[in-house]
């Protein structure tokens, strides 16, 4: 792929919602399991993404088990 940016498959999507909850539920074996799932491109998108808002997928992780996914 040269070029172009890389892409969140819309499953991708899917398993970092559900990271985020099982995080925000404090089930840190089933957010591993959800981001485990995530395909390479997806990753690399996600990261990308995240890091134009300053932030990380780890970071993230940490505010939704701190605030229950409430922010």
């Amino acid at each position: 792929m040269t070029g172009t940016a890389p892409v969140i498959r819309p499953l991708a999507t899917v398993h970092l919602r559900e990271a985020l909850a099982a995080a925000a539920d404090g089930r840190a074996p089933a957010a591993l399991a959800a981001l485990m799932h995530i395909d390479p491109e997806s990753w690399q998108a996600i990261e990308q993404r995240l890091a134009a808002l300053g932030t990380t997928v780890l970071d993230a992780l940490a505010l939704a088990a701190r605030t229950g996914g409430t922010q």
